[in-house]
Parts: structure tokens; C-alpha cells; sequence
């Protein structure tokens, strides 16, 4: 057991899929979750995966936890830290599971205590349902979970929360803030919002199809409206709060976009052949990782 004692704020698909792992896998032998919603919180009390319920930021649990974990919206994090951290008890773990560091860190950095031990962390998992009832246990196994502490974090704290990652099934990899956001920019942030966008468009294209969009919608697009059906919230504070990664990123997709443009305009298929097989093999190395399956359709039934 890497936690005694664990405080969740914030019960959506991850506090609730990290609660059910860490009693699973027996990382904790209490979890707490809090949550500014009454139905989320009487939800929780029905589903009966945590030791305690509590609405609002939940200040007499917080001073019981070894381990506080916040999961909400980007933009929450600083007056949820600002909140919480006064009532923490000394030697305690403060983390989080936004997919954007940076931010985080400079929105949390300005209430932090120097008797607790602040790990920004990133569980590279999820689906695109939300809620309580959405969580599992095993939502982490064989996913990227990332921490990126600065040069003056406590070591113990260090391991004692890698340790905590990795025996629900996750593969821990320590980076720098500034990289983690540029990456997670290139492989989750602008894949979200290309996605928003191809579907918005779809949306105004219904009308001029007659509505067959939808009814004709093919494998491709589908994957597509499984992304953007994420949480609204949370990605409009992701692209906030990550915007220059996000941009240079968006600047980079805008210039490949407009060089296959031109190749289809031009009837180049020697350009388009050559960027499409190049790009091909990115799905093996995907499967290859163990990052999804071989199966057809992408390992996602119909």
C-alpha cells in the first residue's frame, strides 16, 4: 500500500476510475472523494466504490489524506489549490491529472506549503464518457502515466507516487513540463481539435446533404465524433491554458494541410502516395507500443 489514506477532488471518468484502481489494486486503504456537485456526490454514495462523500472542497478530509489528487478542469486548479492546501497535513502528497503541466503548475505553485510535496502528474487515459458511473478500475493498465516534478521535489515523494501509478498498471515516465506540453499538444490536444472542428463542419453540412451525413457516416468519421464528444469544459480550458503549444502545433498541421492541398489540386500523386505511406506506419509503431489494438475497426466494436 503506497497510500493509507487518499482524498479524489472531483469524481468524473478519472477520480472515479482512480478511486475504484487504488482500492483494486490495493494502493489505499481509504478513499475520499470530494466533488462540488450534489448528484455527482449522491451518486458516489450509491455506487459505494469510496470510504467517504463529502460536497464542496471538503477541507476535515484533506487533513486526513497522505495523498490529495485533483481532478478537475484545468481552470479549477488554482482556487481548488488555493482551497485545500491550507488544510492538508504536514508531509502529504498534493498531484493532479490535468493534460496540460504548465499552466498547472503556475496556477498551484503560488499556494503551496513547504511541509507538503506538490507532483504534477498526467494519466495519459480515458474514454469519452464522464461521471462517476463511467470509471473502472482497470482504466490505467497499460497506459503512459506522466509526472513532472521540478529539481527541488522531494525524491520520496517522487517514487512514493510512481510506485502508486505503476502497480494500477501504468507505465510512469518523469519529463519536463515545457515537453510534456508540446508533446501532448501534437497527440491529444490538436487531434481534439481538429476533431471539434471536422464535426462542426459536418454539423453545417447536413443541411446541404439532405442530413446523410450522419446516416452514411463511415468508420473514419465516427472515430471522430468519439472524440469530440469529450468534455467541453475541460477542452476549452486545455486550449487556454496550453495555447502556444497548441498554436505551434495548429501552425505546423495548417502548412501540411496546405502542401496536400496543392498535391490534390495539381493531381500529384506521387506527393500524396509518398505522405500517406510515410504516415501509415505511425499505426504500427501505435499498435507496436501496446498503445492499441490490431483488431479491425481499431479494436472499438460497431
Amino acid at each position: 500500500m503506497t497510500f493509507d489514506t487518499i482524498l479524489i477532488i472531483g469524481c468524473g471518468l478519472i477520480g472515479s476510475s482512480l478511486a475504484r484502481a487504488a482500492k483494486f489494486y490495493g494502493q489505499s486503504d481509504v478513499v475520499l472523494i470530494a466533488d462540488k456537485s450534489e448528484s455527482v456526490c449522491k451518486a458516489v454514495s450509491g455506487l459505494g466504490f469510496a470510504d467517504g462523500v463529502a460536497e464542496g472542497a471538503a477541507h476535515h478530509f484533506a487533513a486526513r489524506a497522505d495523498l490529495v489528487v485533483l481532478c478537475v478542469p484545468p481552470g479549477r486548479m488554482g482556487d481548488v489549490a488555493a482551497d485545500i492546501i491550507p488544510s492538508m497535513k504536514p508531509g502529504a502528497v498534493l498531484t493532479d491529472v490535468g493534460s496540460i503541466k504548465g499552466a498547472v503548475i503556475d496556477a498551484v505553485t503560488p499556494h503551496m506549503r513547504d511541509d507538503i510535496h506538490f507532483i504534477p502528474g498526467h494519466p495519459i487515459a480515458g474514454t469519452e464518457f464522464n461521471g462517476p458511473e463511467a470509471g473502472f478500475a482497470e482504466l490505467f493498465e497499460d497506459r503512459w502515466c506522466v509526472l513532472t516534478p521540478d529539481e527541488t521535489a522531494n525524491e520520496t515523494a517522487v517514487q512514493s507516487l510512481t510506485a502508486f501509478w505503476e502497480a494500477m498498471g501504468s507505465q510512469v515516465a518523469i519529463m519536463e513540463a515545457a515537453r510534456h506540453d508540446l508533446v501532448l499538444a501534437t497527440t491529444s490536444h490538436v487531434p481534439h481539435l481538429i476533431a471539434y472542428t471536422l464535426v462542426g463542419t459536418a454539423v453545417d453540412m447536413e443541411t446541404v446533404t439532405r442530413r446523410e451525413v450522419v446516416k452514411f457516416s463511415a468508420g473514419g468519421f465516427r472515430d471522430f465524433t468519439r472524440i469530440a464528444s469529450s468534455d467541453p469544459i475541460m477542452w476549452r480550458d486545455v486550449f487556454l491554458a496550453n495555447r502556444e503549444a497548441t498554436l505551434e502545433v495548429v501552425d505546423r498541421f495548417i502548412e501540411d494541410l496546405s502542401a496536400l492541398k496543392r498535391a490534390i489540386r495539381w493531381e500529384d500523386g506521387d506527393t500524396l502516395l509518398e505522405h500517406f505511406s510515410k504516415t501509415r506506419d505511425i499505426r504500427q509503431r501505435i499498435v507496436d507500443a501496446g498503445q492499441d489494438s490490431a483488431a479491425p475497426n481499431f479494436g472499438r466494436d460497431d
